[in-house]
């Protein structure tokens, strides 16, 4: 995580945390405009798949946020689904992926 700045890596902290408490192989976090942080794990149901990134970025459009700051995917890619709804809402939002030990990939 040395590569990042403190903020960012909060974001990495959040991210697994939340990989850890579902037991996923994915965690992300994202930060709105306004600084309030939003983190996700995967979800699969059989009436509902989301990727760890698209539910962090569903946890903070329903609570409100107008665009992102900056995201980070804990275990994910770049190919990741969630990537297009971040860039939909906010095109200049930094992403950032890492491994899952929180180093940039």
């Amino acid at each position: 995580m040395s590569d990042l700045d403190a903020e960012d890596g909060k974001l990495v902290v959040l991210a697994r945390g939340a990989m850890a408490r579902a037991e996923a192989a994915q965690g992300a976090a994202v930060r709105d405009l306004d600084g309030r942080t939003y983190a996700g794990a995967p979800v699969q149901l059989s009436a509902l798949s989301l990727t760890a990134l698209q539910a962090a970025v569903a946890a903070a459009v329903s609570s409100g946020a107008s665009g992102l700051e900056s995201v980070v995917l804990v275990g994910g890619s770049a190919e990741d689904p969630g990537v297009g709804a971040v860039t939909e809402l906010s095109p200049s939002a930094a992403v950032i992926v890492t491994d899952r030990a929180g180093n940039p990939v």
